[in-house]
């Protein structure tokens, strides 16, 4: 039987086999997914899921006194970890579908669920528990239900974190060009695990310097007021978040391919700096990443006439 002529013949890559069509995009031949592995994405992608969840009810039981915690530490303590070991898992699970060859819509749409609870709900639940722990009248949990105004307020700052979480993955998925590496080097905003780090990191800090640096001499009303500045943070990374600011995408800009000698002496550097005060490091590391956006911009010149605005990369993309 001849062919429809109406029928559009099959897409041919330049000088070599044909694409077959599948799931409503072209591959080669060659370009299978890898039978027994292409799991591993999702699994990685619901590991992080599971620490958001953990980081959750790890941060509940921060007005607890006593009860089993792993390695003895604070609740609040194993919730900051437990996010940034989600974003360990968020920042392989892409790296393992392009690997696979098992990239697909299911796996991106997943993994922004898993980023909503791991780097919006977490972090914002760990900044409300924090507060609550100093100004909370007992173990109760500050919300708008509080009759203090200042408990209100935190809580509808942890609200609207969780909303620009929200909105900042949805706007993502709606602009992501591609799951090409190409189309990995920026994003439009502070994405949603530089935020929830941010969040953890301060969190973090402030447990390590109450509880063990200054654990015997704790100054005068450190505690509390130090904890004020947490919910200021958490609003800044929110606004942050679906703002059009530039980031880079720290991983596929600065850590792949081939690096020179000196660029590789300073990151020895800054891993030796790191090892010997993690809290202060981590910290400052990502403070200073979720500031750098709105300080490039501050910075940058105006682009030409005839230029793209966003200096012709394509949109961002974590998966």
């Amino acid at each position: 039987m001849s062919p429809d002529p109406l029928t559009p013949a099959p897409a041919r890559p330049e000088g070599g086999r044909p694409r077959r069509l599948r799931g409503g995009r072209l591959r080669r031949r060659g370009d299978r997914a890898i039978p027994g592995v292409k799991v591993l994405p999702t699994a990685m992608t619901l590991a992080n899921l599971v620490c958001g969840f953990a980081a959750i009810f790890y941060s509940a039981r921060a007005g607890e006194t006593g009860g089993p915690t792993p390695f003895g530490w604070h609740p609040l303590t194993v919730a900051g970890v437990l996010v940034f070991l989600g974003m360990a898992f968020d920042a392989v699970d892409g790296s393992l579908a392009r690997l696979t060859r098992s990239t697909s819509d299911l796996g991106a749409q997943l993994d922004s669920l898993a980023d909503v609870v791991t780097f919006g709900v977490a972090p914002a639940f760990m900044m409300l528990r924090l507060v609550s722990v100093y100004y909370g009248p007992g173990e109760i949990i500050l919300g708008p239900d509080t009759g203090n105004l200042y408990a209100r307020l935190c809580w509808s700052v942890a609200a609207i974190y969780i909303c620009c979480t929200a909105l900042r993955l949805a706007r993502f998925n709606v602009e992501s060009a591609s799951a090409d590496e190409d189309d990995h080097l920026w994003f439009k905003g502070l994405p949603s695990p530089g935020a929830g780090g941010a969040v953890a990191s301060l969190t973090l800090l402030h447990q390590h310097l109450v509880l063990v640096t200054w654990k015997d001499e704790l100054p005068a009303g450190f505690g509390p007021a130090s904890a004020l500045a947490i919910p200021a943070a958490t609003m800044l990374c929110a606004f942050a978040m679906v703002s059009r600011v530039r980031y880079p995408h720290f991983v596929n800009r600065y850590l792949k391919g081939r690096k020179s000698v000196p660029a590789v002496a300073i990151g020895l550097m800054i891993v030796a700096t790191a090892v010997w005060w993690f809290h202060e490091a981590l910290a400052i590391a990502m403070t200073a990443y979720a500031l750098s956006g709105p300080a490039t911009a501050l910075v940058r010149r105006p682009a030409p006439a005839g230029t793209p605005a966003d200096g012709g990369t394509g949109p961002e993309s974590m998966r």
